[in-house]
């Protein structure tokens, strides 16, 4: 049995969801379809999730909301008219869209959620009404029904741990079932969405919550490749990666998985696929517990950029106890999370995502560490990219971060700053964001 999800671009136009009902058809053993919202049909276009945000904005500050509003019920009247589909549909949706409008935005602090579900679940039920009008036995399951229960954080949730005995029980309904992706629901009753590209998560609870064998993420690339394709020219596609390698891979830049659907799947065993629905023949990219081949020490690159660095110094800071402590004690009462803390003897590191900093806070808390920690030194660096090199092949390679140090110093890049977790799965190096191209270009021609 298998559970499936489609992307926003797998399912952003009529053509492409019949692609997505002709793959659904294909196979009988693909039960459950978790879809995204409309994505983008074009470069210039905009994702229905955006257009949701705008709609949200115009309805707190005061803006056009019904200018929003049309174009939202145009995106989806547009779909529903090429799959000729009857007017009941496009009226349940555009009854949707206008309540929208009624929400407390000023006092609910789920009412922004509420707009950002809105794509996915009104795709939701227009798709699953088109597998029905096609022959194929579907409905639209929301995620109450599902028993998808989350936590009360707005943005943010997480899965309550009594979901999946409730979510078990879809196998005990018939035909293929379309749940809508990134959203459950509080025990209140509040939609409250994951983080954004949280759809991935949700196909990876219902595959965990039903026992499924196989969980299919189609996009629209044809699986993963070992570096970035922007960057490297036809870079090689891996066949197999474990769970352990993609959420390296994920965290530090992959964006065809959101990292945190790799947790449900493999806490329960389910072996993930990512396949293109452009091209679904192609055997994509698995991934599950173990790789066959760890002959290859290094089987990705990935970076991610926008990056900043609290760089502290102060002589004897070794035997001063609590020191680092106070450091992250100021990042947590002023609610920064943090991704990265070499150390030294004397110097430490805290690299955080620049968009937890803003201009205020940045003040406020290099303030409150010189005033808790009297440094010698501390200054912010900005516009850093961390570059990660990934494979468990690499415990068995003697070598590998000299391959790689190696590569960069030969490419004329300075190195910031390099780190190596335990499970010696990743090697984390940090650059000046003008230099990642060159860097990943370097690691790629070194490792490939």
């Amino acid at each position: 049995m298998k559970v499936v999800k489609f992307g926003g671009s797998s399912v952003a136009s009529a053509p492409q969801i019949d692609k997505v009902f002709n793959i659904i058809k294909s196979d009988p053993n693909r039960k459950f379809v978790v879809v995204s919202a409309p994505g983008k049909r074009f470069a210039e276009d905009t994702k229905v999730t955006d257009a949701l945000i705008a709609y949200y904005d115009a309805v707190k500050n005061g803006g056009d909301i019904e200018a929003s509003q049309n174009w939202l019920i145009d995106r989806y009247s547009e779909i529903t008219t090429d799959l000729n589909l009857s007017d009941k549909i496009i009226e349940e949706i555009k009854k949707n869209i206008l309540s929208l409008a009624d929400l407390d935005v000023d006092n609910d602090i789920f009412a922004y959620d509420s707009f950002l579900a809105a794509g996915e679940n009104n795709n939701a039920i227009l798709i699953a009404e088109y597998f029905d009008n096609q022959g194929l036995k579907a409905q639209y399951i929301n995620p109450k029904e599902a028993g998808i229960f989350v936590t009360e954080e707005p943005g943010d949730a997480r899965l309550l741990d009594e979901s999946d005995k409730k979510i078990n029980e879809l196998n005990n309904l018939d035909g293929v079932l379309v749940i809508p992706g990134f959203f459950g629901i509080t025990e209140k009753g509040k939609v409250c969405t994951f983080s954004r590209g949280g759809s991935d998560i949700t196909g990876s609870i219902v595959a965990a919550g039903t026992k499924a064998d196989i969980y299919e993420n189609f996009t629209d690339v044809d699986g993963i490749f070992v570096a970035h394709p922007g960057i490297i020219e036809n870079p090689e596609s891996i066949s197999e990666v474990t769970y352990k390698e993609m959420r390296e891979l994920s965290y530090a830049g992959f964006s065809v998985l959101h990292d945190e659907a790799l947790v449900p799947a493999r806490l329960a065993g389910v072996p993930i696929v990512i396949k293109n629905t452009n091209n679904p023949d192609h055997p994509g990219t698995k991934i599950t517990t173990e790789r066959k081949d760890n002959s290859r020490p290094v089987i990705g690159i990935a970076a991610e950029s926008n990056f900043s660095s609290i760089n502290i110094s102060k002589y004897l800071m070794n035997r001063e106890v609590g020191f680092g402590r106070k450091v992250l004690q100021s990042l947590e009462d002023n609610n920064i999370r943090f991704e990265h803390m070499p150390t030294g003897i004397d110097d430490l590191s805290v690299i955080i995502r620049s968009r937890f900093l803003t201009p205020s806070l940045e003040e406020k808390v290099l303030t409150e560490l010189h005033e808790t920690l009297n440094p010698d030194e501390l200054h912010l660096e900005k516009d850093l990219s961390v570059i990660v090199i990934v494979g468990e092949g690499m415990k068995e390679h003697i070598g590998v971060t000299s391959t790689a140090t190696r590569a960069l110093s030969d490419a004329g890049i300075n190195l910031e700053m390099l780190s190596q977790g335990s499970s010696e799965v990743s090697v984390m190096f940090v650059v000046k964001g003008k230099q990642e191209k060159e860097a990943i270009t370097a690691l790629y021609n070194a490792f490939f």
